[in-house]
């Protein structure tokens, strides 16, 4: 039987609660395998296991349970060795990089901010600090609209604009929660956010992070923000959710955190 793997702890971690369900249908038995110091949380993997909601969501249960009782690297959702024996050797092969990755992120949660412009506040505001849009706008009012050469020209003038603006907001939003957090990972550009950040934030200090969040959106509210968060911190591990190390291999993938 091949063995899934939610995270990896110091071998001191407590054992979960009764109750918690893991992956599959009916839900695996959550357990934990030690080696040393170190420690493995672990299911049976079910066969054929593919990222559906209930199992997405299984998988973060578990991680999240697991924090509360200490330092957990999580592991990317559908990552598998062929056996326990597999998981333990793992666990011994790179025990002192787990071991310094726990240390470092020990106390420390993640937060996923994404950032998009909210389209007609974006549009005023870029209207009111470009005088030569608004001029070239007032033109082809008074024109009937303008020729096809004015409007042409009006679109770039308008595109250029908000392309400036959202490499400013981008910008503006790390530099502003930066110095909230312990370190910032980029994640992958995806279409329709103009930042797509992950911040490794120590427990103690999470309410003033969240606190620059409310003032972005306070003094920024052409910008629409989605927070993501406490999380285990998934961008922050080495190697990362999507390097699992040898020996346990990711057969299923959620397409990004």
């Amino acid at each position: 039987m091949s063995t899934y793997v939610y995270g990896i702890a110091e071998g001191t971690h407590p054992s979960l609660p009764d109750g918690i369900d893991g992956v599959g249908e009916p839900a695996r038995p959550v357990r934990i395998l030690r080696e040393g110091d170190l420690a493995a949380i672990v299911s049976d993997a079910p066969e054929g296991l593919r990222p559906k909601r209930r199992d997405l969501l299984a998988h973060q249960n578990v991680l999240s349970e697991a924090g509360e009782g200490g330092a957990v690297l999580p592991m990317r959702f559908g990552s598998i060795a062929a056996d326990d024996d597999t998981v333990v050797s793992v666990l011994a092969e790179r025990a002192a990089h787990y071991q310094e990755r726990l240390k470092a992120l020990a106390g420390k949660v993640e937060y996923n901010v994404k950032a998009s412009h909210d389209e007609e506040a974006v549009l005023h505001r870029v209207m009111g600090e470009n005088p030569e849009i608004r001029s070239l706008t007032e033109a082809n009012r008074q024109a009937g609209g303008g020729s096809h050469e004015d409007k042409m020209r009006l679109g770039e003038m308008v595109v250029a604009a908000l392309q400036a603006r959202e490499a400013e907001d981008a910008q503006g939003l790390r530099r502003t929660l930066e110095p909230t957090a312990e370190a910032v990972s980029e994640g992958p550009e995806s279409t329709g956010w103009l930042a797509n950040l992950s911040f490794l934030v120590d427990r103690k200090s999470a309410d003033a992070f969240l606190s620059a969040v409310d003032d972005i959106r306070g003094g920024q509210p052409h910008l629409e923000m989605r927070v993501n968060g406490p999380l285990p911190p998934y961008s922050f591990v080495e190697p990362g959710p999507s390097e699992p190390a040898t020996g346990i291999s990711s057969g299923a993938r959620t397409g990004g955190e």
